[in-house]
């Protein structure tokens, strides 16, 4: 380990280098902004005189020997490489060659500029050359015209060179002054260091906490000393206290793995051991070529125990599940939790399919009946999909996938059932991704379209319209709602969706209101992620002004069991909805939660029946009964009330007689594009 002598000495001769470098190469700088101004006073004088001295001789014709003598005057002068003389139309006349050159048989083309006739008159730096061009003769009317070119750079390197050569002795010599001097003040300044470096030494070697460090010298070292003895006597202290804590770490050493490991709250092992337990059996099974199976399941109704009874006897139902599964198992399969109400089943060895529809069916049977919880008898059903490995190719992830489709599809086939995967799910989870994936290229190929479905009053008379999309894809053709809007609410793309919609609607509307002589209101649909988001708000603000349309005009409708999701955040922004002027309807009454208790809270103007209730008018006694009775609600509450799915005459003479205010269905009109709207009533 390097020692704090040795670094402070390695530092300080490392700053004398670095000064004496920075010195030494600021001197060469300077000594060569001084040689070139030096150089080139010199070769300016030399020119000079030698172009005056030239206008005789040129005033001769240019004499050829006169010329040659000229020019060897330039012998005196080792660094000039080439010298030439121009008549006045720039004609070389006469050409020397410096000794440098002419030893190494340079071509001497290289060393003259290209185009003579370009470069100015006077003395100036040309790359590692200094070059002289002077005119001979009166300015007015040149005879002719000299040129110099000077090496510059290796006269200038030979002078660093020596600089350097001369000067390195003296810093060499300096150097061994200050590293003897350093070495010595150090050694003078860390003694006492040593001493304390070499008594916590003897501490760590012998344990020995009852050592103390003695030393009267600087104020510092002093307070390091005293520092030292303080700790000294704090460890001797604190050992009883340390051994309690080991023996206290190495509990909570053993209580993390199990952590780390298992679920804290079933006890079952968790997702990363369960992930790491099958990437090994995966990667076994696919060395040996056997194939593994895997169930996940899904608790089917466990959102509304935990919303009825609250998460405390949700928590409770998960941990009887949790001891009463391993008891449909066979004892080397591994259940572990996977998150919320989700498990995952590995299966030792690979059953046979009787023992995989008896093992499955154990557990939807075994489930299937009222568990005890906290004093309630909790009612609880399961699905079930099942995977195995090879249709995977033993991916870790596709297997996770495949079994999630398999359940899934339990879920979609009633609940309460095991499904087992096949390859040609996967085209359905495809199919659901390229939905998904299209939505925004979609908007932008205006692939989508509003149809407007109207509503009459008793008399028939259109009083409003529902707005409702439709998505005719080029890649996919008819895309159905019913397909596409979960879709877009799973993958979180229902923004843009609703967005496009509120957009569209406020377009048409000042057309719609110009077909009719009432006065109308057009209806939209929200979801549940639509009104948990504050920021739509604005934008329908904006999109209602920027078309001048009076917010009256507007009326969302939300189903009651989105409203009822999440009560507080719904309740909050369609009141705001409603203080804008807009007119909020309640879709699918009667259908969800039982939300009688509510609706007195909620700022709704419109109760709508839904088309089931209205199917079964007169035929089913229930749904007779329910429809009557919501209607009378209503009229109690000051609500209008407005039936949906109405295709027979007898449908829309029973509502009519039971005070039904508003009617939409197919008996007054099919969901239309406004084009068709407008042809329509142009036609009337």
């Amino acid at each position: 380990m390097r020692s704090i002598k040795g670094t402070l000495t390695s530092i300080t001769v490392l700053a004398f280098i670095a000064l004496t470098v920075t010195i030494l190469l600021m001197s060469m700088l300077e000594h060569e902004r001084l040689y070139k101004k030096s150089v080139i006073n010199d070769l300016d004088s030399l020119s000079e005189n030698m172009s005056n001295d030239l206008i005789p001789i040129i005033a001769l014709e240019f004499n050829e020997i006169e010329l040659t003598t000229m020019l060897l005057r330039l012998d005196a002068y080792k660094n000039i490489k080439v010298a030439a003389i121009y008549d006045s139309e720039w004609n070389s006349k006469q050409v020397y060659i410096g000794q440098s050159l002419s030893q190494q048989n340079s071509d001497i083309k290289s060393y003259l500029p290209n185009d003579i006739q370009s470069l100015s008159l006077g003395v100036y730096s040309n790359k590692d050359n200094l070059i002289a061009l002077k005119q001979v003769g009166d300015p007015s009317f040149p005879q002719g015209y000299l040129l110099i070119v000077k090496d510059a750079r290796k006269p200038l390197n030979d002078s660093n060179l020596s600089l350097i050569v001369n000067v390195t002795p003296i810093v060499f010599v300096l150097l061994i002054i200050v590293l003897y001097f350093v070495l010595k003040i150090q050694g003078d300044l860390l003694l006492p260091l040593n001493k304390l470096s070499k008594l916590a030494n003897l501490v760590t070697k012998t344990q020995d906490y009852s050592v103390r460090f003695d030393f009267t010298g600087k104020s510092e070292v002093k307070s390091l000393g005293d520092n030292f003895n303080n700790m000294m006597a704090t460890i001797e202290t604190e050992t009883d206290k340390n051994e309690k804590y080991t023996r206290r770490l190495k509990e909570q050493q053993k209580t993390m793995q199990r952590l780390a490991n298992f679920d804290s709250l079933t006890g079952l092992p968790n997702r990363s051991f369960f992930m790491e337990t099958l990437r090994l059996e995966l990667a076994k099974a696919e060395r040996e070529g056997i194939n593994v199976t895997l169930m996940y399941l899904d608790l089917d109704g466990f959102k509304e125990i935990n919303d009825n009874y609250g998460h405390d006897v949700g928590d409770g139902l998960l941990i009887e599940i949790a001891k009463l599964l391993p008891s449909f198992l066979r004892n080397s399969d591994v259940i572990a939790r996977l998150g919320g109400d989700e498990f995952l089943i590995l299966m030792h060895k690979e059953p046979n399919d009787y023992e995989l529809e008896e093992i499955a069916n154990r557990i939807i049977n075994g489930l299937n009946k009222p568990i005890l919880v906290s004093g309630w008898e909790l009612n609880i059903s399961v699905s079930i999909g099942v995977a195995k490995a090879q249709d995977s190719h033993f991916n870790l992830s596709d297997f996770i996938t495949n079994a999630d489709i398999a359940m899934y599809r339990s879920k979609m086939a009633g609940k309460n059932t095991h499904t087992e995967f096949l390859p040609e799910m996967m085209e359905d989870k495809k199919r659901k991704l390229q939905i998904a994936n299209s939505f925004i290229p979609a908007i932008k190929n205006n692939e989508f379209n509003v149809y407007y479905q109207p509503k009459v009053n008793i008399d028939k008379v259109i009083v409003g319209y529902e707005a409702l999309i439709r998505w005719t894809s080029k890649e996919l053709g008819f895309v159905s709602p019913a397909e596409f809007i979960p879709i877009s609410e799973k993958s979180g793309k229902i923004k843009q969706l609703t967005e496009w919609v509120i957009q569209q609607v406020c377009k048409d509307t000042p057309t719609l209101m110009s077909l009719h002589e009432s006065g109308l209101k057009i209806a939209i649909n929200l979801s549940a992620h639509d009104i948990k988001r504050a920021s739509l708000l604005d934008f329908i603000k904006h999109h209602v002004s920027s078309n001048r349309i009076l917010p009256e005009t507007i009326e969302f409708e939300v189903t009651e069991s989105a409203y009822l999701e999440n009560f507080e955040e719904a309740d909050s922004f369609l009141t705001s909805l409603k203080n804008f002027g807009c007119s909020i309807a309640l879709d699918d009454f009667g259908t969800g939660y039982s939300s009688l208790g509510y609706l007195t809270k909620m700022p709704i103007d419109t109760l709508k029946i839904d088309k089931q209730f209205v199917d079964e008018l007169e035929v089913s006694v229930q749904s007779t009964l329910i429809t009557t009775t919501i209607i009378k609600l209503a009229k109690q509450l000051n609500l209008t009330i407005c039936a949906e799915g109405v295709e027979t005459n007898n449908q829309m003479d029973f509502l009519i007689k039971h005070d039904c205010q508003q009617l939409q269905g197919y008996l007054f009109g099919k969901p239309e594009p406004l084009s068709a709207i407008m042809s329509k009533s142009q036609n009337a």
